[in-house]
């Protein structure tokens, strides 16, 4: 069921490759191996995201190097890029933040003009896409997870990889079955396979995705316009050209103290809503915790996105919507 699943997120995504993992941390990190990146890599991302995508730079023993988002979108900032640069840096690796594109293009050109290797953290926006690109087009890998809540899941946790790379794909199917390529042959690897139980769950998922994306796009279209006169929020951006799939409808306070507040109100008065990634990564509790990191130059933006952001119900009632 897996080998058959696998050629569907690829497909989908217009790509050669698909390979199955145990879940999203791992295809971030295990892609990391596969293109040789370690020890005295520098792999700039954001601070504005899940722990895991910094979690999986540092797994493999790279340094990640953190780079302010984006006003209004959150995702990484392509004119902090270049500036973050040093002769030890490998990698970029954008987020796909809340479900929205980050900015392939001028990413992709940096890229080329250092020679780095560009890997898409997608585990929020299967099905996003920008102006004039998909995902997945214009880096050497994009990695996802499937765990439950994501846009599809499955019934437990899980990840992909997408590639049009065959070295990439060859090294992920051999490290993840603890190094073999022939049975009972083994070299080191790990563990991570997508089960056949999970493959199957996902399969179904997938030849809905395009329309539970565009359920979610409607009731999210919906929020902002029952929305759009309050004074003290900001609304999610969709960047002119982009298809914004709203993994999360994330909203923003105009100020830090007034997100504790809205958000006592809101859950008094029957509404679900949470603050999501609250703390951005560079401002945890024992930053760097030992591990190779730094931080390139003022993070002014997402240190507020991080002290205002606000998830609204607006996802949980997207994911009933679609299976209504």
């Amino acid at each position: 069921m897996l080998k058959r699943f696998e050629q569907e997120p690829a497909d989908y995504h217009g790509m050669k490759y698909a390979v199955g993992v145990g879940n999203g941390t791992d295809a971030l990190w295990l892609t990391f191996l596969a293109l040789g990146i370690g020890p005295g890599d520098e792999c700039l991302t954001t601070t504005n995201t899940f722990f895991a995508t910094a979690e999986a730079i540092w797994i493999a023993n790279a340094t990640a190097v953190f780079v302010d988002s984006e006003e209004r979108t959150s995702c990484i900032d392509p004119a902090r890029i270049e500036e973050a640069i040093t002769e030890k840096t490998t990698a970029l690796v954008p987020v796909h933040l809340y479900g929205q594109c980050a900015d392939m293009k001028p990413i992709r050109k940096i890229a080329d003009k250092y020679d780095l290797l560009v890997i898409e953290d997608n585990a929020q926006a299967i099905g996003a896409h920008g102006d004039g690109f998909p995902i997945g087009e214009l880096s050497d890998a994009a990695t996802t997870s499937f765990i439950t809540q994501k846009n599809p899941g499955t019934c437990g946790d899980g990840g992909a990889v997408v590639t049009n790379r065959e070295d990439v794909d060859r090294a992920i199917r051999r490290l993840r079955n603890h190094g073999s390529e022939k049975r009972s042959c083994h070299s080191m690897g790990y563990n991570s396979r997508l089960d056949d139980i999970h493959a199957g769950v996902l399969s179904a998922k997938l030849k809905h995705i395009d329309r539970w994306n565009d359920l979610r796009r409607k009731w999210a279209a919906r929020y902002s316009e029952g929305l759009k006169e309050a004074q003290h929020i900001t609304l999610p951006y969709e960047k002119p050209g982009y298809r914004h799939v709203y993994h999360l409808y994330v909203i923003e306070t105009k100020r830090p103290e007034q997100r504790d507040v809205l958000l006592d109100f809101l859950n008094r008065n029957g509404i679900d809503a949470k603050c999501h990634y609250p703390i951005a990564i560079h401002q945890q509790a024992g930053y760097p915790w030992g591990k190779p990191a730094r931080i390139a130059g003022p993070m002014p933006n997402s240190e507020r996105n991080a002290a205002c952001d606000l998830t609204s119900s607006a996802s949980a009632r997207c994911r009933m919507s679609a299976f209504r």
